[in-house]
């Protein structure tokens, strides 16, 4: 009798620490939640992660990066970084990495540089974006 006494209480005890394992198992999995790729959408409903900056020039949402490359050009060494052009008609949009907004340029006409305020992006050899007449970006 006290064998099987211990036995069931033995028993009792293991169903019991099982279900309290299984139910915080199932409550931790429930508080997961796993990242969603495409779920990073902007304001304006565009998908970081697949690419898509927004183009206050274009209205609408761009790859930059199949815009024209520039690089940072800092006392004659030119090295490379994520900055980009693109244009449309005789404007210019520059996503600069040292920007957080984007900053929109306008030209009179064909042939001349791109122009707002101190910015200047000057169509030569490619292009040069001088900023207060320092030389800060090149490309092609």
């Amino acid at each position: 009798m006290k064998k099987m006494f211990l036995f069931s209480i033995i028993v009792t005890a293991a169903i019991s620490c099982g279900k309290k394992v299984s139910q915080e198992n199932v409550t931790t999995k429930e508080t997961k939640k796993e990242a969603v790729a495409g779920a990073d959408s902007d304001s304006h409903g565009c998908k970081a992660s697949a690419g898509y900056t927004w183009s206050a020039l274009k209205k609408e949402c761009i790859r930059i990066f199949e815009g024209t490359k520039l690089s940072h050009y800092d006392d004659g060494k030119t090295y490379t970084t994520a900055s980009y052009v693109i244009f449309d008609g005789n404007k210019a949009e520059l996503f600069l990495d040292t920007q957080k907004e984007s900053i929109i340029l306008e030209r009179k006409s064909e042939g001349d540089s791109w122009v707002n305020g101190d910015w200047q992006l000057i169509p030569w050899k490619g292009y040069v974006l001088k900023k207060d007449g320092k030389i800060l970006y090149t490309g092609n």
